[in-house]
């Protein structure tokens, strides 16, 4: 059963996790690092998240991910935060952002939707063409439980 971007985005597992990653990311001027993970599709259809090692400042390294999958699940979308506020720092997804998902032959899957990327305003969406768009304003969507 495919999922949209809308319903990855707004289930309620994804949405917890996601925001635990934007706390753990430590946004602010100074100290932040980024975090992320992929939302992964069992074979009954429920969605879990599979968060990856710890990133650095401006950067985070995906782990292994063959075939748009992790331990037998089908990945159906990643996401990352931009926790760093200051004036040196892309809150939108930039040049590498879109590159990274346009070219790695590994989040190609079928069911894979994109990558959402988390900055402290807006909530981007990314396709797996390295398009972008707003899907949500960040604090409105971390405040719909």
């Amino acid at each position: 059963m495919s999922k949209t971007s809308a319903s990855i985005l707004s289930d309620p597992l994804v949405r917890a996790t996601r925001e635990q990653a934007w706390q753990d990311a430590l946004p602010g001027i100074a100290g932040g690092h980024e975090e992320g993970g992929f939302v992964v599709q069992d074979s009954a259809g429920s969605l879990k998240v599979v968060r990856w090692p710890i990133g650095a400042q401006n950067s985070i390294i995906l782990p292994p991910h063959p075939g748009c999958q992790i331990g037998g699940d089908d990945i159906v979308a990643s996401f990352h935060t931009h926790p760093n506020l200051g004036s040196d720092f892309l809150q939108e997804p930039g040049e590498t952002d879109k590159r990274s998902v346009r070219s790695d032959p590994d989040l190609k899957g079928a069911e894979y939707v994109g990558e959402f990327v988390i900055s402290e305003a807006i909530i981007y969406m990314m396709t797996p063409a390295g398009q972008v768009r707003e899907v949500s304003d960040t604090q409105t969507f971390f405040a719909e439980k």
